[in-house]
């Protein structure tokens, strides 16, 4: 590697440009245009088709976009349909815009006009690249004769609007905007303002591309920051930002420069798009959200905007993507696992409508994602707290603290055996096998009680190698005489430590309430036990019984 090969190739603006930085959120959302159709499209290896290009569409229209660049209608004979089809068949509704790439070049405009003939909305956006680089390898024109590109081209695209049936607007992007003079990039748009002469009925855009991420994102911020407060008909001039991620700090720049005065964002869905991609609306979007500001699109079921995603495009939503990826909410630590199910129960205490969950900066709710197939994940690295409140959660199952510590070490270590994640009903056959209503060796086929003198007269029979054997015993309730006849039966001697219970109401269609109960051996080792019935009297003896057979097996 040879590090001395690469200098700074982009171009700090002239002055001060930092009024940006006093500012700590993104008050309101942008104008959004999604891109997905001609940047994130043009990235594939297999391009969408028709009909997969009119599904995404569907989608981006659900998601609540109102400006939707649509293609290079130029490039190719699907790019071209696709936009006649939505025009013929009358597919764009009257709030939402289409918007068309064109170089400035006069074949491909007058074609991009055909394609555009009859258009309810649309804008017209065209190009030419202005960097230093592009001039002097690329074209090998001089400044003057690349600006003269621009300005004939929005001169063409002008008359050609008077022209066509349709109704029309312009953005204009200089291209490589990163890697160009801030001055230069100034004077050419200011000539194509000129031309096109923004007015209150005429708002045209200026989009100012991160073509190839160059610098650090504040550099990107001052340089929006300067064209913003040195753009001609600044009152009638949309300012856009297009980001690339060739950097990885697209977020970065588009939430700096929308601090630096940008009106507007051009991006894709999950961040697609050529080389390592654009800027991923849905990450932007979701992290004002996460702010408490309405970004102004609902991205309320995330699987299924997943799922049409991969669909259409055969690509894959990376599992740690932000906000959409399938792991992104998952915490496999018991540490974040504890903290996490302390904040839930937190704000159900406390009746609480502010989202403050550790670790997790948004409800997965909000975004069509569970608690229990989300949040908590099971593996051999998990801990009590997470274990125990997915199996509350999904189950009903509140096991206590100490017993909750001893059930996540059987659920690891069957996790850490198999080398596998647990998923939910893994982790509730583990508490099944293990403590609830367990009858082997020891199990109670009959049980009668009579309330006598203050006290409970109980005759339990209880089975063995299928042998019976009835005793009669007291105790001063009815968990206590069973338990009192247990140690008889056996000549076995422990302590009953910890005992608590609650309803299963809602949870389970086949019990009403459970019970939980610890006995320590003659050693001072503790056992553990469950039990479900529809009488809790039952439910305690069966988890007695639990507790038992766990000591002795």
């Amino acid at each position: 590697m040879n590090n001395s090969k690469y200098s700074i190739g982009y171009f700090p603006p002239p002055g001060s440009h930092f009024k940006w930085v006093s500012k700590d959120h993104i008050e309101k959302a942008p104008r959004w245009c999604s891109v997905d159709l001609r940047d994130g499209n043009q990235s594939l290896v297999i391009p969408m088709s028709l009909e997969e290009k009119l599904e995404f569409y569907k989608l981006l229209l659900e998601v609540g976009f109102k400006e939707i660049e649509v293609g290079f209608p130029a490039a190719s004979e699907t790019e071209y349909e696709f936009l006649r089809t939505l025009i013929e068949n009358d597919m764009i509704p009257a709030d939402v815009t289409v918007q068309v790439l064109t170089q400035c070049r006069e074949h491909i405009i007058r074609k991009t006009f055909d394609a555009c003939k009859g258009a309810p909305n649309a804008i017209i956006h065209f190009y030419n690249s202005v960097s230093v680089a592009q001039r002097e390898q690329v074209f090998k024109k001089s400044k003057e004769e690349i600006k003269q590109i621009a300005v004939d081209g929005a001169r063409l695209v002008k008359r050609l609007a008077s022209e066509y049936e349709g109704n029309f607007r312009f953005e204009y992007s200089p291209e490589s905007f990163t890697g160009t003079e801030p001055e230069y990039a100034l004077e050419v748009c200011n000539a194509v303002l000129d031309v096109l002469e923004p007015s209150e009925t005429n708002n045209v855009i200026i989009n100012l591309p991160v073509t190839v991420e160059m610098s650090l994102p504040h550099v990107y911020a001052n340089q929006v920051e300067y064209m913003s407060e040195n753009l001609k008909y600044r009152e009638f001039v949309t300012v856009s930002l297009h980001p690339h991620n060739d950097r990885g700090t697209g977020v970065a720049d588009t939430e700096l420069a929308l601090l630096a005065g940008a009106d507007r964002v051009e991006g894709t869905l999950f961040g697609n798009g050529e080389r390592t991609g654009n800027v991923d609306i849905i990450t932007l979007a979701m992290n004002m959200y996460s702010h408490g500001v309405d970004p102004e699109l609902d991205f309320s079921n995330m699987p299924e905007i997943v799922a049409t995603y991969e669909k259409c495009t055969r690509m894959h939503v990376y599992e740690r993507s932000p906000y959409a990826g399938s792991l992104v909410f998952a915490a496999f630590s018991g540490s974040h696992q504890d903290a996490i199910a302390k904040g839930m129960k937190w704000r159900e205490e406390k009746g609480l409508n502010i989202w403050s969950v550790p670790y997790i900066p948004i409800d997965p709710k909000d975004i069509s994602r569970t608690y229990d197939a989300d949040v908590i994940r099971v593996n051999s690295q998990s801990g009590k707290g997470g274990i125990g409140y997915l199996l509350e959660q999904t189950y009903g199952y509140d096991l206590p603290a100490k017993m909750r510590e001893h059930f996540s070490y059987a659920c690891k270590n069957v996790s850490d055996h198999d080398h596998r994640e647990l998923k939910p009903h893994d982790v509730l056959k583990v508490f099944t096998d293990n403590y609830l209503n367990l009858e082997s060796p020891v199990a109670i086929s009959n049980m009668s009680f009579v309330q006598k003198d203050g006290g409970v007269d109980a005759y339990v029979t209880f089975v063995r190698d299928g042998k019976k054997n009835t005793v009669h015993t007291q105790g001063n309730g009815s968990l206590d005489a069973v338990s009192n006849a247990l140690k008889e039966y056996t000549e076995d001697n422990y302590s009953l430590k910890v005992y608590t219970e609650h309803s299963l109401e809602g949870k389970s269609s086949d019990a009403t309430a459970a019970a939980y109960i610890g006995i320590e051996d003659k050693n001072g080792k503790t056992y553990w036990g469950a039990g479900t019935d529809t009488d809790i009297i039952r439910a305690s003896i069966h988890a007695l019984l639990s507790a038992y057979n766990n000591m002795i097996r």
